[in-house]
């Protein structure tokens, strides 16, 4: 390589703005214990070890499914899930991993959301033994993708209203319907689909199940959705399900109703919380070492009082964000975790995120643009979670409802 030579008007070939700086003004994260930091660290190894491929695939909007899959060959895919056949990982560990990850790439973050969040959790706490045994381990170790489905083209935030559908037919399953913004939904692997029971003549008719269905199975159509300036980095798919048999033993025999769906839901909202962080703690970071590089009018910009009031205001915003995610680490521990405190959590940190990232962005100036800058990335992909596992509207009237004892919704 080129030793970068200076010219007039251009001192420096770039900045060094993505490395990390440890933020913990507040010592949030000083007395982690010892097997939970070990987890951290092996998150932290992993972005090391992929971050250059996974920043190039964000940029071209390439899916590297061996890199989303080596997740699960580190065994950071567990998310907290409580099972026998998996390791344990403590709420705290496990929000280490999706904070870590997310900050490094939140393309990844999401993979980790829907491959153990999402999919492997419902296989976990619903699944028959069987499905279990076949299943389990190849979803948590990678060897499998896995995508859980639930949202439809016409039903995102109303999703209790899905109008996918599954009668019975002898001894097979039937199901119909479509699906959208479904990660891994077109990667080869398996999908947990979210349907309602259409047969008049069964007690369980108008139920919301869920039924196992591996997508080489005819009549399942996995679309990838282009266009995407969020999450680039992984790659969402619409799902056409037309006239799709499967055994009867493919449903998952611990669903019985969309509140089974809802516990999936609500035990991931922690995990977009943590996610949040991590995207903020990279803004935060890449506008703090720009300001101690970036020389203006003859001084690095850290010297100018508007800098650092803005670096005062984006520190406030993310210990707030530190200290929401550790007492939600804690409470799940305790057992006292209630779903609406975890929808708060998601409700701050991923507003917080966003003006964050926007005075990040808007500190770095032209440079905060540029993909190899990071601030950007982060931008875009935190708008993504801002939106999925429930908009900020939903958690609000979920919040509203519980502190007023009122309903809300429509």
């Amino acid at each position: 390589m080129t030793e970068f030579q200076p010219r007039p008007g251009q001192s420096t070939a770039g900045y060094d703005v993505t490395r990390r700086l440890g933020t913990d003004y507040y010592q949030v994260f000083a007395d982690i214990p010892a097997e939970d930091r070990a987890v951290w660290e092996r998150a932290q190894a992993y972005v090391d070890e992929v971050g250059t491929r996974m920043q190039d695939a964000w940029d071209a909007a390439d899916y590297p499914l061996d890199i989303a899959m080596r997740l699960g060959e580190l065994d950071l895919l567990n998310d907290g899930i409580v099972h026998p056949e998996l390791t344990r990982f403590s709420p705290l560990a496990a929000g280490l991993v999706n904070m870590e990850v997310s900050r490094g790439d939140g393309s990844l973050g999401t993979v980790i959301a829907v491959q153990g969040g999402l999919a492997l959790r419902v296989l976990a706490l619903f699944g028959s033994p069987e499905q279990q045994d076949r299943w389990l381990k190849p979803v948590a170790r990678g060897q499998v993708p896995a995508s859980f489905a639930l949202t439809e083209p016409d039903h995102g935030s109303d999703s209790v209203s899905l109008e996918t559908v599954a009668r019975r037919d002898g001894d097979e399953w039937v199901i119909d319907g479509a699906k959208k913004w479904i990660g891994n939904g077109a990667s080869g692997g398996i999908t947990f689909v979210w349907a309602r029971v259409d047969d008049p003549e069964a007690p369980e008719h108008g139920a919301v199940r869920c039924f196992l269905v591996e997508q080489e199975t005819a009549g399942y159509t996995g679309t990838v959705i282009g266009g995407k300036a969020s999450l680039r980095g992984i790659h969402q798919a619409l799902i056409t399900l037309d006239g799709v048999r499967v055994p009867l033993d493919a449903a998952l025999p611990g669903t019985r109703s969309f509140k089974d769906a809802s516990t999936v839901l609500y035990s991931t909202r922690s995990g977009v919380a943590w996610s949040a962080l991590g995207h903020a703690t990279a803004c935060y970071e890449a506008a703090l070492s720009y300001a101690q590089q970036r020389v203006q009018f003859g001084k690095p910009l850290a010297k100018f009082q508007m800098v650092q009031e803005r670096l005062a205001q984006m520190l406030e915003e993310l210990t707030a964000m530190q200290l929401y995610c550790r007492h939600l680490a804690d409470l799940e521990a305790s057992g006292g975790l209630r779903p609406t405190q975890a929808s708060l959590a998601k409700y701050h940190n991923t507003r917080a995120a966003r003006r964050i990232a926007a005075t990040a962005r808007d500190l770095l100036g032209g440079n905060g643009i540029l993909l190899e800058n990071g601030v950007m990335q982060h931008m875009t992909d935190i708008e993504a979670i801002h939106t999925y596992e429930g908009t900020e509207s939903v958690q609000a009237l979920l919040i509203g409802r519980d502190i007023t004892g009122m309903s809300a919704f429509a």
